[in-house]
């Protein structure tokens, strides 16, 4: 895929997670917004604004960590010959694609060992995090959402493993940007209205459906990178 339909399905991705944001981040939304003082609950404005300074702090966290990522793998890639590195990344996020559509669905928690992993990184930072609780500030609610962006997540991890294979910190750091843009209004509501989307969430045909559109979503992500090398090699 081009560097514009890649950011595409990073997009699509992100949106279509939204039911596992819902499970995994609406107590975490709900409590920052509940913790508000009232004046600023009660103002829809008000609350929008500590609502994406969250957000911009989560998504900022998620950029940092796709730049890593891709810099980590330019360093791991460029050990391989140019089209042979092309494909086996390509495989690698289209696999890790299929594993995230599988952890959607609930079938299995698949990538349950990766947020375990995730799990010792986030001891250290949730006890930094408690200090901006409840936020006072625009600067605070961004600081507690640049610590909520580590918080230990499958869906997340396997972007980051996506982002590893682009080979670039600019373009690991993107695709991390792009998919965080696509959580971002499953997020919003959740502020303001996590409840009834919770609610939402339980239904697990929701679930199912979004993760086996990522699934279809990695197959075709798959193929297109199989024809191309067949297309050259008839060549």
């Amino acid at each position: 895929m081009n560097d514009a339909s890649l950011l595409i399905s990073a997009l699509l991705i992100g949106l279509l997670g939204g039911s596992h944001c819902v499970g995994m981040c609406g107590g975490i939304a709900g409590a920052l917004s509940m913790g508000l003082p009232a004046a600023v609950r009660q103002r829809p404005l008000a609350l929008l604004r500590y609502l994406l300074a969250y957000n911009a702090g989560r998504l900022a966290s998620y950029a940092s960590a796709g730049a890593i990522a891709g810099g980590l793998g330019a360093g791991a890639l460029s050990f391989i010959e140019v089209d042979t590195a092309r494909h086996v990344a390509a495989l690698l996020a289209a696999l890790f694609l299929i594993a995230l559509g599988v952890y959607l669905t609930g079938f299995t928690p698949l990538l349950a060992p990766l947020e375990r992993l995730g799990s010792h990184l986030w001891r250290h930072l949730e006890p930094f995090g408690r200090r901006f609780l409840p936020p006072r500030s625009m600067a605070q609610a961004l600081a507690l959402g640049l610590v909520w962006g580590w918080l230990p997540c499958g869906m997340v991890y396997s972007v980051l493993v996506w982002a590893l294979t682009t080979g670039s910190a600019l373009d690991g750091a993107l695709l991390m940007l792009a998919f965080g843009l696509g959580t971002l209004p499953t997020l919003l509501a959740l502020g303001a209205a996590a409840r009834g989307l919770q609610r939402l969430a339980r239904h697990t045909w929701l679930r199912r459906a979004a993760g086996l559109a990522v699934i279809a979503l990695a197959l075709y992500s798959l193929a297109v990178p199989l024809l191309e090398a067949s297309a050259a090699a008839t060549h």
